[in-house]
C-alpha cells in the first residue's frame, strides 16, 4: 500500500477549489434570475437565502444557502452571476479615525438635557415601536451631513435632508418635518449623542411623549441601532463624499431600499412591515 503523497494531495485540493462554483444556480436559470434581481437591490446573500425559503416553500431545489450565492459571485464560471454584482454587497468599514475624547465632546446646550440613565426602561427593551435613536452622518471635511432617525424596535429609518451646513436650526426643522406626520403612538422617546447640532432639543421635546435623551459622551454603543443603521447607509453615502449632492428624492429612495429589505434581527420581516403593523394597531 502506497504512502501519503503530500504533493498529490495538495494538487487535488487545488483542483477542487478551482472547479466552477454555483451548483443549482448553474442549472436553475429561474433561480439564478431571482437571486440576481435581489442582488441588484443590494440584498445580502443571507437575506436572499431566507427569502427564497419563505417565498418558494414548494421548490426545495431553490433553497440554497447564502454560501452558495457567495461562491457563485466570487468563484463561479461561465457567468453564473456577474462579478459586477459584488459591488452591490455591503463592504466592510474602513479604518475609523480616532474618536474624540469625552472632554472634547462637551455638549453646548442652553436648555438642560437628560442623559440616557433617565430614559424609561421600556425604551431599552425594544418591545414597542416609537423609541427612536438619532445621529448625523457627515461628508467630506464635516461640511455636509444627513440626519438619521431609526426606530429601535422596527429598525425603520427616516432620513433628514440638510442641504446647508450642519446647524442646530436646520436639524430641528428637519426632525419636525420627518416626524410630525406620524401619530403620537409611534413617538415616545428620542436618544441622540451629545453633539452641538442638538442644542435646540427643547424645541422638539413636544414631539416625543416621554422625552428626549442623550447618550453619555464618547459612548456610541449606547445608541446601537443607530450606529448599525449608519453603517448600512454608508453603502449609499460613502465617507469623504459631499452629501449635499443628494436630493430629498435620493434620500427617500434609500429609505425605501432599507425599510423594505428583510432583516435577520426581525426574523426576516422588513422594518416597513413591523412599523405598518404598529400603526394599524394603534
Amino acid at each position: 500500500m502506497g504512502g501519503y503523497d503530500g504533493d498529490l494531495a495538495h494538487s487535488r485540493a487545488r483542483e477542487r477549489l478551482e472547479r466552477p462554483r454555483g451548483g443549482r444556480l448553474v442549472v436553475e436559470p429561474g433561480l439564478r434570475e431571482a437571486v440576481q434581481a435581489k442582488l441588484e437591490l443590494e440584498w445580502s446573500p443571507e437575506q436572499i437565502a431566507a427569502w427564497l425559503r419563505a417565498e418558494f416553500p414548494d421548490r426545495p431545489r431553490w433553497h440554497v444557502c447564502h454560501e452558495t450565492i457567495y461562491q457563485a459571485l466570487y468563484n463561479g464560471a461561465n457567468g453564473v452571476l456577474s462579478r459586477q454584482l459584488t459591488k452591490k454587497l455591503r463592504t466592510g468599514r474602513p479604518l475609523r479615525k480616532r474618536r474624540r475624547r469625552a472632554h472634547e465632546r462637551t455638549p453646548r446646550f442652553i436648555a438642560p438635557a437628560l442623559l440616557i440613565d433617565h430614559r424609561p426602561t421600556v425604551a431599552a427593551e425594544r418591545g414597542r415601536v416609537g423609541d427612536w435613536e438619532g445621529d448625523l452622518i457627515t461628508g467630506r471635511g464635516g461640511l455636509s451631513a444627513i440626519g438619521t432617525l431609526v426606530c429601535r424596535r422596527s429598525r425603520y429609518i427616516k432620513l433628514i435632508h440638510l442641504p446647508g451646513r450642519r446647524t442646530a436650526e436646520g436639524l430641528i426643522l428637519g426632525i419636525r418635518e420627518a416626524l410630525t406626520d406620524l401619530p403620537e403612538s409611534v413617538r415616545f422617546t428620542l436618544t441622540w449623542d451629545q453633539g452641538s447640532e442638538m442644542a435646540g432639543h427643547d424645541q422638539i421635546a413636544a414631539l416625543f411623549g416621554e422625552g428626549v435623551f442623550f447618550a453619555h459622551a464618547g459612548k456610541p454603543w449606547q445608541r446601537p441601532t443607530n450606529e448599525n443603521s449608519n453603517g448600512l447607509l454608508r453603502q449609499y453615502f460613502p465617507k469623504g463624499s459631499d452629501l449635499r449632492a443628494h436630493s430629498v428624492e435620493d434620500l427617500r429612495r434609500v429609505e425605501e431600499r432599507l425599510n423594505t429589505r428583510p432583516r435577520k434581527t426581525l426574523e426576516w420581516a422588513t422594518p416597513a412591515q413591523i412599523f405598518a403593523a404598529s400603526l394599524a394597531s394603534s
